[in-house]
């Protein structure tokens, strides 16, 4: 999460004029998702529930005076609006609560259904001198109406942080929990472990995703789709790698199960130009492209190849049609947002979902507007 400040003075610096190019008309368009404070977004569809098939939900860090919490929102007309179906609110919410993930199970785990939905964060950052942060899991049978605690899957065995959580059914059924490590300092500032579970209640020994010296570089944020060909897709960031900001990468495993060299940066993402998305990308398939998948990323920050903002920065999408391979292009972003700097709220890891078939995208980004608040809109995916 937290990542190397000596850039974010220079990023601010271009805040104004960036903001500058904005339109009202633009900002007119977005509808704020839920009252108040929202912060770290998640979209997904319904496809293996029998109850509500095809909606979709979406989830988000919101905060009332118990702390903080998750507010389940439901769409059933394609995005267009919104409305609360449910809730997660764990007790350690009133200690932090940070960085979320919703998704539904393909298959079945253990006792859990096809179609069950799965909520994990992590917990008690706010706890003072002493914390140990956990990533804690809530699953709902009833597409998202209701909730109950299921496991936690890893804990920090120091004050430092577990964060940033995303799960996956690899190709034999196993459930994994993706995460960024910051405990295992001084040797690493962060790492990516993931934890295997059959069950969704007892959880393995963490395993090395990656882990690259020196000791100041920091992969994390680990997005994971499945492709259409069956393999598996991690989209990550890796900051202060060598002259490097927090810049987006990714590997491609053939089961979901095994993803290489630890040592192994993977593929980085740039367009012809060498632009690229700095810090919070995250991803997400869309029907298209020869081989009928287009990969759309979002980003926080947009610059160009030297880490300049761009005049775009806010209102770009970054697009692929070759599972990743070569250049990538752009696409306009649906939600506007203006004062990005390296910071939790703004355009800090958005979602994007296909809607309407696939001609549409549907966004949820953030933005500081009297306090962090989510919008959401929806605009052509191409």
């Amino acid at each position: 999460m937290r990542r190397r400040s000596s850039s974010a003075l220079a990023f601010a610096l271009s805040l104004t004029v960036i903001a500058s190019l904005f339109t009202s008309a633009q900002a007119a368009e977005r509808q704020q998702l839920v009252p108040g404070y929202g912060s770290y977004p998640r979209l997904i569809r319904l496809e293996h529930s029998s109850i509500g098939r095809g909606r979709i939900l979406a989830s988000l860090t919101s905060e009332d005076a118990s702390g903080k919490f998750t507010p389940i929102m439901e769409s059933t007309d394609e995005g267009q609006t919104f409305h609360k179906i449910g809730e997660v609110r764990d007790r350690d919410g009133r200690r932090g609560m940070c960085c979320g993930t919703l998704y539904e199970l393909p298959q079945r785990v253990g006792r859990l259904r096809a179609g069950t939905l799965l909520w994990a964060a992590s917990y008690r950052q706010d706890a003072g001198p002493q914390r140990r942060i956990g990533i804690r899991i809530w699953y709902s049978r009833d597409a998202g109406r209701s909730w109950a605690f299921l496991s936690e899957a890893a804990r920090s065995h120091n004050h430092d942080g577990i964060w940033e959580p995303e799960f996956v059914v690899d190709a034999g059924g196993t459930l994994w929990l993706h995460y960024a490590d910051e405990t295992e300092a001084p040797q690493f500032a962060q790492v990516m472990n993931r934890v295997a579970s059959t069950d969704g209640v007892n959880w393995g020994t963490k395993q090395r995703t990656m882990a690259i010296p020196p000791h100041r570089v920091r992969p994390g944020m680990p997005i994971i789709r499945r492709l259409p060909d069956g393999r598996y897709y991690l989209a990550y960031e890796i900051c202060n790698y060598r002259d490097r900001y927090c810049d987006p990468y990714f590997k491609i495993s053939s089961d979901g199960a095994n993803w290489g060299d630890p040592l192994d940066p993977g593929t980085r993402v740039t367009t012809a130009s060498g632009n690229y998305f700095q810090h919070a990308q995250t991803i997400t398939l869309f029907p298209g492209g020869p081989n009928g998948v287009r990969l759309v990323m979002v980003g926080q920050i947009y610059t160009n190849a030297a880490g300049v903002p761009q005049p775009k920065n806010g209102q770009v999408l970054l697009a692929n049609d070759n599972f990743g391979a070569g250049h990538w292009y752009e696409l306009p972003a649906p939600v506007h947002i203006v004062g990005i700097h390296n910071n939790f709220c703004p355009n800090y890891s958005s979602t994007l979902l296909p809607v309407d078939g696939g001609k549409n995208v549907l966004q949820i980004s953030t933005e500081y507007n009297l306090g962090c608040k989510a919008y959401f809109a929806k605009g052509p995916a191409f």
